[in-house]
């Protein structure tokens, strides 16, 4: 069993920063891809992005985040971490941290075992 727990959101005005961190409870943490996802209000959840296991070489992200937002790990911290930056007003959400070990990486929810309980970003235009 896998615990994740976000941490980082918050309020920030359109054109801000934020890094959201998710820290996770598993052993040999560095075989889990790992993804973020988020829910916008009253929306579905989408994906946001994805890092492969191991040395995390293999990144992959929505077309709406390209360019603003990175993936990173550290596998000794056991985390991973989402840097936004140039953050938007559509980009408010409930942001969710999910792990599997099934798939060296995955934009699909499905593919994913283990989620956090998510964390919030508001983004005020």
């Amino acid at each position: 069993q896998v615990q994740l727990v976000e941490s980082g959101g918050g309020l920030v005005q359109a054109g801000g920063s934020l890094r959201l961190s998710c820290l996770a409870s598993a052993r040999a943490f560095g075989r889990y891809a790992m993804g973020w996802f988020r829910q916008p209000p009253g929306k579905e959840r989408e994906f946001v992005a994805t890092i492969s296991w191991s040395g995390g070489t293999i990144t992959d992200y929505a077309d709406s985040v390209k360019g603003r937002f990175t993936i990173s790990r550290d596998n000794a911290r056991n985390t991973v971490f989402l840097q936004m930056v140039s953050l938007k007003s559509e980009d408010t959400a409930v942001y969710y941290c999910a792990a599997t070990e099934n798939t060296w990486a995955s934009k699909r929810d499905e593919d994913y075992d283990y989620w956090g309980q998510g964390t919030q970003v508001t983004v005020s235009s």
